[in-house]
């Protein structure tokens, strides 16, 4: 992007933005050539003094130096989505100084994402390019971010969360897929029980359980908190027939950590065993905040073990569980003094036994 020379008269003028910032002067030069050449100093000026001193980078730049810096500090999973960014999906903005990208611009590259990606995932495109952007004003690059596009309204669907009666053959059909690797069916069992990520579960390590308070502390957390978690007494069972002084809870017979995505394939064929649907690794953490919001912990404590900074984050992980709204109609229904057939017990849920524990 560069200055706009236009005529007024016999004299040339001209205009530009940088940094969100507006110019329109006039060169006092009756020469178009002379009136560009001054044109183009005030506009290389003006973009030196928002960078301070510095030229504006390319996004493709910007992108580059964005992973440089954080590759030491940030998250594997952060990394991977600003490298696939990088690489795959800043179409034509790539080579544009990132002062010179208009709302235009962005609402086009987004157009060409969607042909391939659906909306939710073009709101995680737009906040990675937002993220880069805002680095750059924070650094000085740039005076403030030059384009404004509004995220995507998403349909939302139904996640699903582990029904408890279902668990114990579950968990079975997991142990039997990872025989030849048990420590997945414990990371697993750890993402269930404590609600840890994936990554947390991957770098989970025995000298952080606290074995005389029976509470587990995640050491390498996302929000770099150090929560201590209260373990169930099934959950200590479990990890206490594998006690180690030391080192990994979860790791590969060859003691090396797992790479991320090691337990998909287990839970996906657990899911086929037992006929249910949409568990993964981040639901099973799902399942344990809906599941602690079923049996009456309050919403705040929910938060803190969840280690959540806002408890509107914690709301988005809170599944309704349909059994239970129909158990509180039938109780409903009663002290109304509603008439109750015996046959409609065929469409009860089955009450679940809260002293099976073990899985």
């Amino acid at each position: 992007m560069s200055a706009n020379v236009f005529k007024r008269g016999d004299v040339w003028h001209f205009a530009f933005q940088v940094g969100g910032e507006r110019v329109r002067r006039s060169t006092r030069l009756k020469s178009r050539r002379a009136a560009e050449q001054l044109a183009q100093r005030e506009y290389d000026a003006a973009v030196l003094r928002a960078n301070g001193g510095q030229p504006v980078p390319t996004l493709a730049e910007l992108a580059q130096a964005w992973i440089e810096v954080h590759r030491p500090v940030a998250s594997a999973a952060h990394l991977r989505s600003v490298e696939l960014f990088y690489r795959l999906h800043m179409f034509d903005l790539g080579e544009k100084p990132i002062n010179a990208i208009s709302t235009l611009d962005v609402e086009l590259a987004r157009n060409k994402y969607l042909v391939d990606h659906k909306p939710a995932s073009a709101n995680h495109w737009l906040r990675i390019l937002k993220l880069l952007t805002m680095w750059a004003v924070k650094r000085g690059m740039l005076a403030a971010i030059p384009w404004h596009v509004p995220m995507l309204k998403v349909q939302k669907r139904p996640r699903s969360i582990l029904p408890l009666a279902a668990a114990r053959a579950w968990f079975a059909a997991v142990d039997q897929a990872t025989a030849h690797a048990p420590a997945i069916g414990t990371a697993v069992r750890l993402m269930f029980g404590l609600g840890l990520r994936e990554g947390e579960a991957i770098t989970a390590r025995w000298e952080w359980i606290d074995w005389a308070r029976k509470t587990y502390t995640p050491g390498i957390t996302k929000g770099r908190e150090a929560e201590p978690l209260p373990m169930a007494t099934w959950l200590r069972e479990h990890l206490e027939g594998r006690r180690q002084p030391a080192g990994l809870i979860v790791a590969r017979p060859d003691g090396q950590a797992f790479a991320s995505g090691f337990a998909r394939q287990a839970i996906r064929r657990a899911n086929d065993t037992c006929a249910v649907k949409g568990i993964t690794p981040h639901r099973l953490r799902g399942t344990f905040a809906t599941l602690m919001s079923e049996a009456g912990v309050p919403i705040q404590t929910v938060q803190r073990v969840m280690r959540h900074k806002s408890f509107t984050t914690t709301m988005g992980y809170l599944e309704k569980n349909l059994d239970v709204a129909a158990q509180a109609q039938e109780r409903i229904s009663a002290i109304a003094g509603f008439e109750c057939h015996k046959n409609d017990t065929d469409h009860q849920s089955a009450p679940v036994d809260s002293g099976s524990t073990v899985y």
